[in-house]
């Protein structure tokens, strides 16, 4: 009993808070006509889908600057990428990887310049983020329509100029990783390559906070001052970290588009910021702490949440209530890490 209680006191509350409404809402599917095995496959899904740009969080917040709410930077980045890719031909794990060659390539320049630009905005580097992610998303929709990309698959059928809001991937790269080495039981379908791309990367960020620009990283994050007493370029770190979260975007991005079968352009990059925060947050993290564990955990809790919710909840109250929920959710975690005192977020 003494146990349970030390463990529940470690626990973060609005965590367990979520995952007994995850019990409950399984708990629920199991008196209704929902196919629970299909649950299960679409939620396991989502957690490898979604993965990479919940761990896109770690170093921007291990680093001290809070979740990286500029986001779209580095998605943006990741889809100039896919687009280079697709518009050479390139198709099946030619063209995925690729696509990501050609992502981190772009997302290293661009993570450079968003970095110089936080460092100049110190203490104010979440709310210059969210600026920073809408004017590129607005400039991009400008810019999809004039870039000289010219695969018909890509522009649009009258004029032949300017891409389309969403790109089929089925002749490329789409579901590559989805159906590699993937196996089926009954109703239940496992993604085996999705998974073993999300650990691979999951296991290369730790790895990466095990190095000494690692350890530099961590170390500014919880005090600056003992950092450059250390001999530590807080600059540097900082600027490394935006870098590596940029590019965790990038390819985070073109995981997500090849399993979910398409690209989404112009506005379609603004609506992936918040579901990645509020999942890292559901993990366990705060604005000043944050792990690959927490990336794991919160991106099961919170895509599970939302694939289960939609089919129960909708035969339940006869409505689609999913989109409020998220809604709640996502905002609601996200106005409880920001709100927390100095104590909690240690």
């Amino acid at each position: 009993m003494d146990k349970l209680l030390e463990w529940l006191k470690r626990v973060d509350i609005p965590t367990l808070i979520i995952f007994l409404f995850l019990v409950a809402l399984f708990v629920l599917a199991a008196f209704t006509e929902v196919s629970i095995p299909s649950l299960l496959s679409d939620s396991i899904r989502r957690i490898g889908m979604n993965g990479v740009l919940v761990l896109a969080m770690v170093p921007t917040i291990r680093v001290g600057t809070g979740p990286n709410f500029g986001l779209p930077v580095g998605i943006i980045g990741g889809l100039l990428g896919a687009l280079i890719s697709m518009q050479l031909g390139l198709a099946g794990f030619t063209g995925f990887w690729a696509a990501i060659l050609f992502a981190v390539l772009i997302c290293l320049g661009i993570g450079l310049g968003y970095g110089w630009l936080l460092e100049r905005v110190r203490g104010q580097e979440m709310m210059v983020g969210t600026y920073m992610g809408y004017s590129v998303v607005a400039f991009m929709s400008i810019m999809w329509l004039m870039l000289p990309f010219t695969n018909p698959d890509m522009v649009w059928a009258i004029g032949g100029k300017g891409l389309r809001y969403t790109l089929a991937l089925d002749k490329y790269f789409g579901r590559v990783l989805n159906n590699f080495l993937k196996f089926k039981i009954g109703g239940f379908e496992f993604p085996t390559g999705l998974l073993l791309f999300f650990a691979g990367v999951c296991f290369l960020v730790h790895l990466f906070f095990r190095t000494r620009i690692g350890l530099s990283i961590d170390l500014v994050g919880q005090n600056e001052r003992y950092a450059i007493s250390s001999g530590v370029n807080p600059n540097k770190a900082r600027l490394v970290a935006v870098i590596l979260s940029t590019v965790l975007a990038g390819v985070g991005i073109i995981v997500y588009a090849q399993s979910y079968g398409f690209l989404q352009l112009y506005q379609a990059p603004l609506f992936m910021t918040f579901p990645a925060v509020a999942s890292i947050l559901i993990g366990g993290a705060s604005i000043r702490r944050a792990s690959v564990r927490n990336v794991i955990i919160g991106t099961a809790i919170f895509q599970t949440l939302l694939t289960i919710s939609l089919p129960v909840l909708s035969q339940v109250t006869r409505g689609d209530i999913t989109e409020v929920m998220r809604l709640i959710v996502s905002n609601g975690m996200i106005l409880y890490a920001l709100t927390r005192t100095p104590k909690e977020a240690r």
